[in-house]
C-alpha cells in the first residue's frame, strides 16, 4: 500500500523549520504508516539543518519578495519557476495534507495545493500573520495561531493551538541555583551580530564578576573566532562559545537567564521549558513582529524587554549584577510563563491534520 504522504513546506530560519520537525515526529506518531516530505528553499542553513535530523528534504530555488529593495526583481523572476516545480512536485507526490509553516518557500505549494484540492493548514507562529500567511489565508481550510490574540486576524478561519516545539524543551527539570549566574546568549539559529557585538561591549563592566557569571553563547558563524577572542581577552574564562548549539535544550536547562532574539520558535521553546528571559527584538524583522512577540511574553511577566536602541552595555551590565543580588526575579518570571503554556501543541495540531485528512477522504 502507497502510505498517505504529507507535505509540510515553508521555513527560511529556524524560526519554521523547528515547529516543521515537531509537528512531522507527531504526526509519525499518531500514523505511523505515513510519509513526510519538507520543502523548502535553497538556502545552505535549511539543507544542513534538515540533513542532520534525517529526513526527507527538498529544496525550491525561490526567494522572499518583500522588504528586499532590488533583489525583488530577481525574487520575481524566479517564481514562476517555483510554481511550476511545485505543481509537478504536487503531482508526482500526490499528498493528502499540505502544511506551510511560515515562510516564503510555503507560498507556491499551499496555494497549489489549495487550488488542486487537496487540504491546506497553515501555522503562525508570530504574534501577527506573516507577509506569506496573510496572502494564503483567503485560500487554506484552516490557520492554527501561537497566540489568542490573534485570532481576529484569521478570519473565521483561525484556532488558538499554540506552536509545536521540539519535545526536549517540555520536560526540562527546573534549574537548580547556586552562586553563579549562568547566562545562555543566542541571536537565532545564523546568529546575531547586533548582540554579539553588544555582549562583547559590555564585557569590560563585567570583568569583575568573572567568578560570579557563566555564559553559554552561541554566534553563529561568521562572529565565532573574534567573539571567542575577545572572552579570552577579558579573562573570562568559564565560557563556553560556539557557533551553533545543536543540544539546545541542554543549554535551556543549564541557564539562569537567556539573552536572545524574539522570533517565534525561540519565544516558544522559552515558554515551554519556563525560561526567564531578556528579549532584545531585531529591529528590522518584517512588520516589526519579534517585537510584538516579546511583547505578548513581557505583559504576562515571564520576560523584559530591551530594544535595540536601549541597549547598551551600562544598562545591561547593571541589570546582570542586579540579578546576580536577588535571584527571585528570574523565578518569578519562570512562574509566570505559566500563563502563556499551551499544552500539547504539537499533540493537538497533529490531530487537526488528521481531521482534515479524514473530511477530505
Amino acid at each position: 500500500m502507497i502510505p498517505d504522504r504529507i507535505i509540510i513546506s515553508g521555513g527560511g530560519t529556524a524560526g519554521h523549520l523547528f515547529p516543521a520537525l515537531a509537528l512531522g515526529r507527531k504526526l509519525l506518531e499518531k500514523a505511523p504508516g505515513a510519509a513526510i516530505t519538507y520543502v523548502g528553499s535553497q538556502r545552505p542553513f535549511e539543507q544542513q539543518l534538515m540533513q542532520h535530523h534525517r529526513v526527507e528534504f527538498i529544496p525550491l530555488r525561490i526567494e522572499g519578495l518583500k522588504g528586499r529593495g532590488v533583489k525583488t526583481l530577481r525574487a520575481l523572476w524566479l517564481l514562476p519557476g517555483a510554481f511550476w516545480r511545485s505543481f509537478r512536485l504536487l503531482r508526482r507526490l500526490r499528498p493528502r495534507l499540505v502544511v506551510g509553516v511560515g515562510g516564503y518557500s510555503a507560498g507556491p505549494v499551499v496555494l497549489l495545493a489549495s487550488w488542486m484540492n487537496i487540504p491546506t493548514l497553515i501555522l503562525e507562529q508570530n504574534r501577527r500573520p506573516g507577509f506569506t500567511n496573510r496572502l494564503l489565508l483567503r485560500f487554506v481550510d484552516r490557520a492554527v495561531a501561537a497566540f489568542e490574540s490573534s485570532l481576529p486576524e484569521f478570519k473565521g478561519k483561525g484556532v488558538f493551538l499554540g506552536t509545536p516545539v521540539r519535545e526536549e524543551f517540555t520536560h526540562l527539570p527546573a534549574k537548580v541555583r547556586n552562586h553563579r549566574l549562568t547566562l545562555l546568549i543566542f541571536g537565532g539559529s545564523q546568529g546575531s551580530h547586533f548582540l554579539n557585538q553588544a555582549m562583547v561591549a559590555s564585557l569590560p563592566l563585567l570583568e569583575d564578576l568573572r567568578e560570579r557569571v557563566r555564559i553559554f553563547h552561541q554566534t553563529g558563524k561568521k562572529d565565532l573566532a573574534w567573539v571567542r577572542e575577545s572572552y579570552d581577552r577579558y579573562g573570562m574564562d568559564d565560557v563556553i562559545v560556539s557557533d551553533f548549539f545543536h543540544d539546545m535544550a541542554q543549554y535551556f536547562q543549564e541557564s539562569d537567564l537567556i539573552i536572545c532574539r524574539a522570533g517565534a520558535s525561540t519565544v516558544a521553546e522559552l515558554i515551554a521549558a519556563r525560561k526567564a528571559s531578556l528579549l532584545v527584538p531585531f529591529a528590522a524583522a518584517a512588520d516589526d513582529h519579534q517585537t510584538q512577540n516579546a511583547r505578548e511574553v513581557e505583559r504576562a511577566g515571564g520576560a523584559e524587554v530591551l530594544r535595540e536602541r536601549d541597549f547598551t552595555p551600562e544598562a545591561f551590565s547593571k541589570r546582570i549584577k542586579d540579578l546576580i543580588r536577588d535571584k527571585s526575579a528570574i523565578t518569578r518570571m519562570e512562574k509566570n510563563l505559566d500563563r502563556l503554556q499551551t499544552q500539547g501543541a504539537a499533540d493537538r495540531i497533529a490531530d487537526l491534520c488528521l481531521d482534515l485528512m479524514q473530511r477530505r477522504n
